[in-house]
């Protein structure tokens, strides 16, 4: 089976406050298959995040490319990698960014709204996703009215509701309890495993690595594969 995310050489150089070249990423290798889920560990500031970015054509490349379902991000104009990040994949990051003002069906409706999509389907398919993370009785609430593991629950269904296949995910239980973050690793786990949706995940929590099916380590500005959770450092 081809990967369906393929990043070859990725390079990612900044300006130090010195004002001297920072580079956080060199010659990182990376596939993922649809259906898997991956998880990458590493120290903070290593460059998780960058390449979280560099992965999810939210920022360019020093060096190297990126593809995704065979797609070269370095051949696409602004409006092309706009498409293809509302078609294919689908963010969650560690604060949710709910808009306040709307309940948690409006929050999931709106990125199929603006798709053109019409309300009456839209809302459809965000009633069918909000169930698929368990909100199927919290759908008229609005964010301020929800549990924080609810909030962040209500933002997966978001991220979902276009049916990427590729969700990528920036510390999304870091704010959150156990009892709530166990809710919401197993909704990852479902999406790889039931839906066959690709999940990249950066973590701290041991615990949610430890469902991948595979466990990558950023350091020194490269990936590297690791055995067990126990191999953490």
């Amino acid at each position: 089976m081809t990967a369906l995310l393929e990043a070859r050489g990725i390079r990612k150089v900044f300006a130090g406050g010195d004002g001297q070249p920072l580079e956080v990423l060199r010659a990182v290798e990376l596939e993922v298959r649809r259906g898997e889920f991956v998880a990458i560990v590493g120290a903070s500031g290593a460059g998780k995040s960058t390449l979280l970015h560099l992965l999810g054509a939210l920022d360019r490349p020093t060096g190297g490319d990126v593809w995704l379902d065979g797609s070269r991000y370095a051949d696409l104009e602004e409006a092309a990698l706009s498409e293809l990040r509302n078609r294919k994949l689908g963010f969650v990051f560690q604060f949710h960014h709910l808009l306040r003002e709307f309940s948690a069906l409006e929050n999931v409706m709106m990125p199929l709204l603006i798709g053109g999509m019409g309300p009456r389907q839209a809302r459809s398919r965000a009633e069918e996703v909000l169930s698929l993370v368990g909100l199927a009785g919290r759908m008229a609430h609005r964010p301020a009215e929800l549990s924080g593991g609810e909030q962040q629950r209500c933002a997966v269904a978001r991220a979902l509701v276009h049916d990427p296949s590729l969700v990528l995910a920036d510390e999304p239980s870091g704010n959150l309890d156990h009892a709530n973050a166990d809710r919401l690793h197993e909704v990852f786990f479902r999406l790889a495993r039931e839906y066959e949706t690709a999940v990249v995940v950066v973590t701290h929590n041991r615990q949610l690595a430890g469902r991948a099916d595979r466990i990558l380590m950023l350091e020194d500005g490269r990936l590297a594969a690791v055995g067990s959770v126990d191999a953490i450092p």
